[in-house]
């Protein structure tokens, strides 16, 4: 109300976990959104508020939900078991030497290549600042790099950035959450993109690599 109030743009955070097991595939249209089916209480809460957002008879000049996907990089470090699996990767190939990723407890998939899509931070900030600065086209967007990579991509590309000899093995997705993990997300980002955003994503090696050479190893912030 305030924002309306006072002419205060809006620009908050959604998530591609209100795509659930992606049943109605992973594009931001408006009308699939009262559709989606969200694993857990927090995708349900991201996607509650994504349909209040849009039910609103008077909203701000120019607002914005942004379903971020799986996000890392710089300045993440305060958020615990959180945080991404890059930092989580760095810090148990650093201690231990090796890295331990979930196995697949589906036939369709092999252990380490469940999918996601991960979108290094730069970007994100990016995104916004466009938005921020364009101020048109309010509405609900995907915010991912647009291409999906497995979990053993981004071991690899963690021992690569640490020069290291790869060391993966596989443990079991804990009981609580098996029944609800995602083997795959991707983001369509051709909504951003058709409003003018056409800076390039960062590939997960190049983003992997900025983060870990430059941010982890030296402990450095953003």
């Amino acid at each position: 109300k305030r924002c309306v109030k006072y002419g205060i743009p809006l620009v908050y955070a959604s998530s591609a976990a209100t795509y659930g097991a992606g049943e109605h595939g992973y594009d931001d249209d408006h009308d699939l959104i009262a559709k989606l089916k969200p694993l857990n209480p927090y995708g349900e809460s991201k996607n509650n508020f994504d349909q209040w957002a849009l039910a609103q008879a008077e909203k701000p000049y120019f607002w914005a939900g942004l379903k971020f996907f799986n996000v890392y990089g710089p300045n993440e470090y305060h958020k615990g078991r959180m945080a991404s699996v890059v930092l989580h990767a760095f810090r148990q190939i650093r201690d231990t030497g090796g890295m331990k990723l979930f196995r697949s407890h589906r036939p369709d998939y092999k252990d380490g290549e469940q999918l996601r899509d991960f979108v290094y931070v730069k970007d994100v900030c990016d995104v916004c600042l466009f938005l921020m600065e364009h101020r048109k086209h309010s509405g609900i967007y995907n915010l991912g790099s647009g291409k999906a990579r497995t979990f053993l991509d981004l071991a690899r590309a963690v021992f690569a950035a640490l020069e290291k000899e790869e060391r993966i093995a596989f443990i079991d997705t804990p009981a609580d959450i098996r029944d609800t993990y995602q083997y795959y997300t991707e983001a369509n980002m051709a909504k951003l993109k058709g409003i003018g955003y056409d800076k390039p994503f960062t590939s997960l090696e190049e983003g992997v690599g900025d983060y870990v050479t430059n941010y982890l190893v030296p402990g450095n912030y953003l």
